[in-house]
């Protein structure tokens, strides 16, 4: 799939690490370093602006090292970047940690993941057929 993009960063293009990575991951693209005090959240800029096609989203993710490590994620996890959305790319992270985080231009704070959706057209019914689970929810089915 070929997305446009403009990336006005000062590092490279986001890229897939192997062959069978999911996500790409984004670089902060900031002039001065960033502390992120226990949970305190800021919006980190990346310096991309893509156009993608009707029809998919790009998916914002935490890191897991940094997410394990460090303590550090994304808030609103996954984000999501609509198809018709042209501004710039930024990344709500958030400190969990009991620890002050530091965010460096060029590091890598994120992953974007694409991915294809479909639009949901509702169809007003008065029952909805019955399934073994039901209305379990919540841990319903166990362990």
């Amino acid at each position: 799939m070929k997305i446009q993009i403009i990336n006005k960063s000062k590092h490279a293009l986001p890229h897939y690490e192997t062959l069978a990575s999911a996500g790409m991951d984004l670089k902060a693209n900031i002039d001065a370093a960033i502390v992120l005090k226990p949970l305190e959240r800021a919006i980190i800029k990346t310096g991309l602006f893509i156009a993608l096609p009707v029809g998919t989203e790009a998916q914002v993710r935490p890191r897991s090292g940094l997410a394990a490590k460090k303590g550090i994620t994304v808030l609103n996890s996954p984000g999501t970047v609509d198809a018709d959305y042209r501004g710039e790319i930024g990344v709500i992270l958030v400190n969990l940690s009991n620890e002050d985080f530091t965010v460096n231009d060029g590091e890598r704070i994120a992953q974007l993941v694409i991915a294809k959706h479909e639009r949901a057209e509702w169809v007003s019914v008065d029952e909805l057929d019955k399934t073994e689970r039901g209305f379990g929810g919540f841990g319903s089915t166990g362990v």
